[in-house]
């Protein structure tokens, strides 16, 4: 259980779609963990994906809980095993960044509103929740690692919309 390296863009396993989860062991809380660590390490991180660090399985951590941005309205943090959406709603364009592209940051529309069903990973029970602004982006992006999708592939115009990061905070 430690930081682990992020894969960097255009690393061929950002591409790649995960497989889901079949057994909930130790090895997926060893990997949780490792998620954890890995994004409170991170500058201004709120959520890592397995994919990022070459993990093909379908699991990711997102905790807003810490940002500006989502700090009134989170679910705390989320260890989330086979997520999907099953339903969205709204729409906002919000700047995205990314520490597999830390040298971007790029504007991508999103659902406003999402609900997810996803496996937690402690107890293995089903779990549904409803996220809504700054969260809901953050599930969304990391949603994304776990289809072979980075924010790059969603910025609304290259040309407009990608900017290179002054600074990585």
């Amino acid at each position: 259980m430690a930081v682990q390296p992020i894969l960097k863009y255009p690393h061929p396993l950002l591409k790649k779609m995960a497989h889901p989860v079949a057994v909930l062991d130790a090895a997926i809380h060893t990997l949780v963990q490792d998620l954890l660590d890995t994004m409170y390490a991170g500058p201004g991180s709120v959520g890592v994906a397995a994919p990022q660090i070459g993990v093909g399985l379908r699991v990711c951590v997102v905790d807003v809980s810490n940002s500006r941005h989502g700090k009134d309205n989170n679910h705390g943090q989320l260890c989330m095993v086979n997520p999907e959406i099953i339903s969205r709603s709204g729409n906002a364009v919000m700047r995205e960044g990314c520490m597999s592209v830390p040298d971007y940051t790029g504007d991508v529309e999103r659902a406003t509103e999402i609900t997810v069903r996803f496996l937690n990973s402690e107890t293995g029970q089903e779990r549904e929740i409803v996220a809504t602004g700054f969260e809901a982006v953050a599930i969304q992006h990391e949603m994304d690692h776990l289809d072979g999708l980075l924010f790059l592939d969603r910025v609304m115009s290259i040309s407009t919309g990608l900017f290179r990061r002054k600074q990585y905070r």
